[in-house]
């Protein structure tokens, strides 16, 4: 490819790290800490491609017959998937992802201790994979008593939904699902990657992931409430 291609190229790529920091959706890809990875990174490859561009401006020749053979015109593609990913950045990994992937939580995981849950707090917000860890690993122990508040998405296992949110290490890439089973009187409408904030209790059911054969929690639910979905959709 061309010096000033690669300049294009180079432009492009930075100026579309830059805006998926500034816009906030490099959360849909990375965990937080990237931010200040990924902005600098941008700002570099810009000043790179400016460099570049400079230095093709400065060497052009001083004729030209415009006979020369240059790079091939289907070297160009290249920038399609560039121009994508500033144009149409896809979003967070949700219920396609989940359905096919089994559960992050793991009998290799143990058991561990948990501490105590507040008695002045009502309902008392936990992330999914805190609820799971302690609904099987403490056989729920630390949950009984207690009203509890969650936040994900639904899912469906054949015609039974389940609340689900996907869990990252370092990025996308390596995200897999917390699930949960629901069990009491449910809405008929729950539609797949619906986000809501479901108030329940601890139940002592428990039920077996069909891909990886990992146990999934079930939470008695009391009450079921529609949200818009996080900035940040992982945990």
């Amino acid at each position: 490819m061309r010096r000033d291609a690669q300049a294009i190229v180079l432009l492009l790529v930075g100026g579309g790290m830059i805006r998926l920091a500034w816009t906030g959706d490099y959360l849909d890809y990375v965990k937080p800490y990237a931010f200040w990875l990924i902005l600098p990174a941008g700002i570099i490859l810009i000043a790179v491609a400016a460099v570049t561009a400079w230095q093709v401006w400065r060497e052009r020749p001083e004729t030209d017959d415009g006979h020369g053979h240059g790079e091939p015109k289907v070297a160009w593609l290249l920038l399609a998937p560039v121009v994508g990913m500033l144009l149409v950045a896809p979003g967070a990994l949700g219920s396609y992802e989940a359905e096919r992937t089994g559960t992050v939580i793991g009998a290799e995981e143990g058991r561990s201790v948990y501490p105590e849950l507040p008695d002045d707090v009502d309902p008392v917000p936990l992330t999914l994979l805190d609820y799971a860890a302690r609904a099987i690993f403490d056989d729920g122990q630390t949950l009984e008593g207690h009203r509890i508040q969650l936040r994900g998405f639904i899912l469906y296992d054949g015609d039974q939904p389940q609340l689900a949110r996907m869990v990252v290490s370092c990025c996308a890439a390596d995200a897999r699902p917390v699930k949960l089973g629901l069990e009491g009187d449910l809405p008929a409408d729950l539609e797949p990657d619906q986000w809501v904030e479901i108030v329940g209790v601890y139940s002592e059911r428990q039920g077996r992931d069909e891909i990886n054969g990992e146990l999934i929690p079930y939470i008695e639910v009391e009450s079921v409430t529609g949200i818009p979905a996080p900035d940040n959709e992982y945990q």
